[in-house]
């Protein structure tokens, strides 16, 4: 089992969640334990691969490029 540093940050009614260690996996929750179970399930869903093929087709010209800074 993968161990991941977790934050969060209590704002108004809300918590906020997150980890470093997944970038996009993001939430929130009425309380701390609501936040922490749905931490743990945005960074499930970033880890699970894409199904690349149940995603629509995209219409029109792609561009892709690695853009450095």
């Amino acid at each position: 089992m993968a161990s991941y540093k977790a934050n969060y940050l209590h704002r108004g009614k809300w918590w906020v969640a997150w980890t470093d260690d997944v970038p996009g996996a993001v939430t929130q929750g009425r309380t701390l334990a609501s936040a922490r179970e749905n931490l743990k399930d945005a960074i499930a869903l970033m880890l699970e691969p894409a199904d690349i093929d149940d995603l629509p087709k995209a219409k029109g010209e792609l561009i892709r490029e690695v853009i450095k800074l």
